[in-house]
């Protein structure tokens, strides 16, 4: 089948979607903080760790209330602050921008 496997403790969220969740969560943080735009965030990312696409694009293709569902359970089941839904994406979630399923999250989707 050509994959390979990884071994994890059972824990809360899979190992490549808790770091995936963990990134897009930053890069929401620095967007509401205005360290840089959604583009630039996520160029920082392809250029930077040699990633297909970006945390923020590849939120909107996820979907937002996705993310947000999962950042809230994640939350819950770990505690502390490191997968508390920033503000944005609770807004966002809340005005029906959920990414390219609606035509709109951090990009507009045609």
């Amino acid at each position: 089948m050509g994959k390979e496997t990884i071994v994890v403790r059972d824990s809360p969220g899979f190992a490549t979607s808790r770091l995936g969740v963990a990134l897009g969560l930053e890069a929401m943080r620095m967007l509401e903080e205005g360290v840089a735009s959604a583009a630039d965030i996520d160029r920082a990312m392809e250029l930077g760790y040699g990633h297909p696409m970006g945390p923020l694009r590849l939120t909107d293709l996820v979907g937002l209330d996705v993310r947000l569902a999962i950042a809230e359970h994640l939350s819950r089941e770990l505690g502390g602050e490191r997968f508390r839904p920033p503000d944005i994406l609770r807004r966002m979630v809340a005005e029906g921008k959920l990414g390219k399923k609606t035509g709109e999250g951090f990009y507009r989707w045609e």
